[in-house]
């Protein structure tokens, strides 16, 4: 454990790519193979689920430090994270452990199932015998909630240079369904099993937003431009005769979209799709809004109504693999032309639809189209140079997302509760409200856009004019007025304004304006 907690240290303090890959490097040449499989699963997001609530750990730790509760919540929100508040107020522990990583986690692990008396000695067995880095580590552990600035393409990076691993081999063999139960270090990292190999994804290949002008970009006929679609980007995998669906965040979601088995009886084996999972109108043939296809993601089985109701299709715009073969390295013209044929062999009520591949002049004619996003039910175009391999990661200069401007309204901040972390001192995360019989109905929640000073500047106005409080929560007059942006509006029962907004954030204190002219539920709902 302590040395996870020196790794932790040095990826907590560097901001530089090159210290936090050498620091791992280092950590995976030394560590026992268990501790680098779970620091692996930590790392990519296969963190040790939750076993004790942040109330019971809250007041655990006041009793610890021999402090009242009311003092220890005052200090958490300033502090700004519940695992360093801890820390930092528990007196030093009078013993000391040698316990490795995976030792700990066992531990953690298993007091799901004692009672809560003995989880609690447990705990404090744990602080006495733990450093405080120590302890901080453990506490994020043990909330479920473990997160270190690093990505899982440094740790990756890193493992490749510790292991002589092709980094891009190791991408593949980190992704699908595997935790540290199920697989060891020498099998997931060392050794390539062709049989584990069936369910894999492939590592997604990311684009950037595209800032500048596109004629920046060289000459029209060199890209493809297709719309960006509103969905859940996803890889349809069929091999071995079963069919598999991966999220971009490599969730398995098969039982979620039973109708794609129907794949499996029209595309042959050894086949890898990449597109975007939509919730689709068949008599438009046109995308339903997100908000559909949000109402089966949450699901481990639909019910037969919402299959009717939000019927999903695969719109794939890749193809990844063919006859078993990683295609990944060919251009994209040919993965297109390869996609296109493989395509013909599917009935048209199959559902799987290959994204359109639109076409201009010029870069004037193909930002018309874009403008028309909205109307195709689209969020903009995609870029994808056509001579492109298809990469693993966020990668500049071949694919890019060429978003349309958001939409905005001007609202009325109601609420504002304190952020975290660095911004645990200040208000940042407002509800904010419009118009609707004379009255502000509460519409979104809202919490980046606005510089650091404007934040104090706010912060300093919520003190001085809290009307009542809840919890963390300050009620305050209705008299700011911010524009807020957002990327799409959809009906919402859940929601007391009927409407459900996504991706707000603000754009702008709008200084200038009373909060009797900021806008209404009627304006907003007229954008459905």
């Amino acid at each position: 454990m302590r040395d996870f907690a020196a790794l932790f240290t040095a990826l907590d303090q560097s901001t530089r790519t090159s210290v936090k890959v050498s620091a791992l490097a280092e950590y995976f040449e030394t560590a026992s193979e268990p501790d680098r499989l779970w620091t692996i699963a930590i790392l990519s997001g296969r963190r040790p689920k939750r076993t004790v609530t942040t109330t019971l750990l809250r007041a655990w730790a006041a009793e610890k430090a021999g402090i009242p509760l009311w003092l220890f919540e005052e200090a958490y929100p300033v502090v700004g994270d519940l695992a360093e508040t801890i820390a930092l107020v528990l007196p030093e522990g009078d013993k000391s452990s040698n316990r490795s990583l995976s030792e700990w986690i066992d531990i953690i692990r298993s007091l799901s199932a004692v009672e809560e008396g003995d989880r609690k000695r447990a705990i404090f067995e744990a602080w006495d015998s733990l450093g405080q880095t120590e302890r901080l580590v453990f506490n994020k552990l043990i909330t479920g909630g473990f997160r270190v600035g690093v990505s899982q393409k440094l740790m990756t990076r890193a493992l490749s240079q510790a292991t002589g691993v092709d980094e891009a081999e190791l991408a593949h063999r980190l992704m699908g369904d595997w935790s540290p139960d199920t697989v060891t270090f020498e099998n997931l990292v060392l050794t390539r099993d062709p049989e584990a190999d069936l369910s894999k994804p492939y590592p997604f290949y990311l684009a950037y937003a595209l800032e500048e002008d596109p004629g920046a970009l060289g000459a029209l006929k060199d890209w493809q431009a297709e719309w960006k679609w509103d969905g859940i980007r996803g890889q349809v995998i069929l091999r071995g005769g079963q069919y598999f669906v991966w999220s971009r965040g490599e969730e398995l979601m098969t039982d979620r979209f039973p109708e794609l088995s129907v794949l499996k009886d029209f595309l042959p084996e050894g086949v890898v799709l990449d597109g975007e999972l939509l919730a689709w109108d068949h008599e438009a043939e046109a995308p339903l809004p997100f908000n559909d296809l949000q109402k089966r993601i949450g699901r481990k089985t639909v019910p037969k109504k919402l299959l009717q109701e939000a019927p999903v299709v695969l719109l794939a715009y890749d193809l990844l693999e063919k006859d078993g073969n990683d295609l990944r390295g060919q251009p994209m013209a040919e993965r297109r032309a390869a996609l296109e044929t493989l395509a013909k062999s599917v009935p048209e009520h199959v559902p799987l639809k290959v994204a359109p591949v639109l076409q201009a002049g010029d870069w004037h004619g193909l930002a018309a189209q874009r403008e028309a996003s909205r109307e195709a039910r689209a969020e903009g175009l995609m870029l994808k140079r056509l001579s492109s391999p298809y990469l693993s990661g966020r990668k500049k200069g071949d694919w890019w997302k060429w978003k349309v401007d958001p939409l905005t309204f001007d609202a009325v901040m109601i609420y504002a509760q304190a952020g975290h972390g660095r911004r645990a001192t200040l208000f940042t995360d407002y509800t904010f409200a419009v118009w609707h019989d004379e009255t502000l109905v509460p519409v979104t929640k809202a919490y980046s856009g606005l510089t650091d000073a404007e934040f104090k500047e706010i912060t300093s106005w919520v003190k001085k004019n809290t009307i009542d409080r809840f919890g963390p929560v300050r009620s305050v007059p209705g008299e700011l007025v911010f524009e807020i942006a957002f990327e799409g509006i959809a009906e919402s029962p859940r929601h007391k304004s009927g409407v459900a907004l996504r991706f707000p954030r603000m754009v702008r204190w709008r200084r200038d304006k009373p909060a009797a002219e900021a806008d209404t539920l009627e304006g907003l709902r007229a954008l459905l």
